[in-house]
């Protein structure tokens, strides 16, 4: 069973999930005889496809800060590299 199924992350497949919860719920022997594996697959590949978003999303704000943060460093580099040649020049 997956755990912690209903949160905000997975609200597309909210549908899904209550119809496995509902088909659950009509007991033991129904689950048992694979009465609910359809849904659950529907269940895992709705699953399967937010994960996905979410981590395509975290990699997109992961090279944005990567790059930004290379910038950043760029910026310090070519000021302490001009720095020292004024240093130079001066002596």
């Amino acid at each position: 069973m997956h755990s912690h199924l209903h949160t905000a992350q997975n609200a597309n497949c909210e549908a899904i999930m209550t119809a496995l919860d509902e088909c659950h719920a009509r007991g033991f022997l129904h689950k048992a005889l694979g009465n609910c594996n359809d849904i659950k697959r529907d269940v895992n590949k709705c699953l399967a496809e937010e994960r996905y978003q979410h981590a395509k999303e975290n990699r997109n704000e992961a090279r944005n800060n990567r790059k930004r943060i290379e910038k950043i460093w760029a910026e310090e580099r070519a000021l302490e590299q001009g720095i020292s040649l004024n240093a130079e020049a001066k002596q």
